[in-house]
C-alpha cells in the first residue's frame, strides 16, 4: 500500500525559509510524477510544483518560480520542496502527491495517491 508522509512545515516570518519533505513508502513504479500542491482557507488547491522521475523534468507555478525548488533524493524515497523568501500568500496546507506515468505530460493533474498534508504560516 502507497503511503505517502509530508513534514517540515511550520510558522515562519515573510522572507524566510522551510524545507518541506515527502517520504514514500510503497510506491513501485518506476516513473512516475511527484508534486506539491497547496490549498489555503476558502481557496482552491493549486499545484506548486512537480517532477517526473522518467527523464527528469521540473514544473513551477508561476507564483513560486524562483522562489521554491522541487528535488528528489531516490536513495530515500523522499520529495523536497525548498521554499525560499516565503511570503504571507504562501500560507496554506501544503500536499505531496505521485502517480503513476509514461510521461511529463502526464504531471498536470490526475494524481492518484496523496499525504495528509503540511500547514505553512508565514506572518508579515
Amino acid at each position: 500500500q502507497v503511503q505517502l508522509v509530508e513534514s517540515g512545515g511550520g510558522s515562519v516570518q515573510a522572507g524566510g525559509s522551510l524545507r518541506l519533505s515527502c517520504a514514500a513508502y510503497g510506491y513501485t513504479y518506476n516513473t512516475y510524477c511527484m508534486g506539491w500542491f497547496r490549498q489555503a482557507p476558502g481557496k482552491e488547491r493549486e499545484g506548486v510544483a512537480n517532477i517526473y522521475t522518467g527523464g527528469g523534468g521540473t514544473y513551477y507555478a508561476d507564483s513560486v518560480k524562483g522562489r521554491f525548488t522541487i528535488s528528489q533524493d531516490n536513495a530515500k524515497n523522499t520529495l523536497y520542496l525548498q521554499m525560499n523568501s516565503l511570503k504571507p500568500e504562501d500560507t496554506a496546507m501544503y500536499y505531496c502527491a505521485v502517480r503513476y506515468a509514461l510521461g511529463r505530460t502526464y504531471c498536470s493533474g490526475g494524481y492518484t495517491y496523496w499525504g495528509q498534508g503540511t500547514q505553512v504560516t508565514v506572518s508579515s
